[in-house]
């Protein structure tokens, strides 16, 4: 973001960082937010407007808080009620964290970190063992699990490996939600409001697909190696702050 989009001081440290112990941090996901996305912009420059990109960006932001706040719930133990919008995923995704053996550390559950060092904070989703191994569980509810979310978690594990040693690795957890084509298995997946379609090479024309009812779709990839990925981090912060070097300065970073 530039200086013109922020309208006030208190609204620049508001919506880009958080305020610990009178010192105020740069987020994590406000600093990989400086990284460019392509597909990102194409959505919005095929858009109708861009009030209506915007809005169903909304709808789909909100969407995703839930699933991500429901699933949190159950695999801290809770019995939390189910959106009916939202079952299908979570139905899948407690299935899978089951065949899984996902064990949640409860006082890590949307844990508040931060670095002194390189002045940067953020919030974790959960810490986790799985398979016998310990690390950082991010949950994601999009349509991929996509290489940028190694510059997120790599923030989070070099502040948490400095306390605890015992934490070797990082998880992305996926959840959606998709419909299928039964003739030529095509998928659709409706999330805030829109219908994006993933054709198969042998696709049935749009007006002929039979949609299956939507069902859940969970994926969990392991990451590791995390130390370049800082690095890449560290960098994308450099930039972010050049970026917002007016705002910055109004507060005496």
């Amino acid at each position: 973001m530039s200086y013109s989009e922020y309208k006030s001081i208190d609204d620049f440290k508001e919506k880009s960082g958080y305020t610990i112990d009178g010192l105020w941090y740069p987020r994590v996901t406000k600093i990989v937010g400086i990284k460019a996305k392509p597909a990102l912009y194409k959505y919005y420059g095929e858009a109708k407007s861009y009030e209506t990109a915007q809005a169903a960006t909304e709808a789909s932001a909100k969407e995703g808080t839930l699933i991500h706040e429901t699933m949190q719930s159950f695999l801290i133990g809770k019995k939390p009620e189910i959106h009916p919008s939202i079952s299908p995923a979570i139905n899948a995704a407690i299935n899978f964290s089951e065949k899984y053996g996902i064990e949640i550390d409860p006082d890590f559950i949307e844990k508040r970190i931060m670095s002194v060092e390189h002045r940067y904070a953020g919030t974790i989703d959960a810490v986790a063992r799985i398979s016998g191994k310990i690390g950082v569980l991010d949950i994601k509810t999009s349509q991929s699990i996509y290489r940028d979310y190694n510059l997120q978690t790599s923030a989070y594990m070099n502040v948490l490996t400095r306390d605890l040693p015992y934490l070797t690795t990082r998880w992305i957890f996926r959840i959606d939600q998709i419909k299928t084509c039964l003739t030529c298995g095509a998928t659709m997946r409706l999330k805030g409001g829109n219908e994006k379609i993933r054709e198969r090479g042998n696709s049935c024309s749009k007006e002929l697909h039979n949609w299956s009812d939507l069902t859940g779709v969970c994926e969990l990839k392991e990451m590791p190696y995390w130390k370049d990925d800082f690095e890449a981090f560290l960098a994308a912060k450099k930039l972010w702050e050049w970026e917002n070097f007016f705002w910055l300065q109004k507060i005496n970073y």
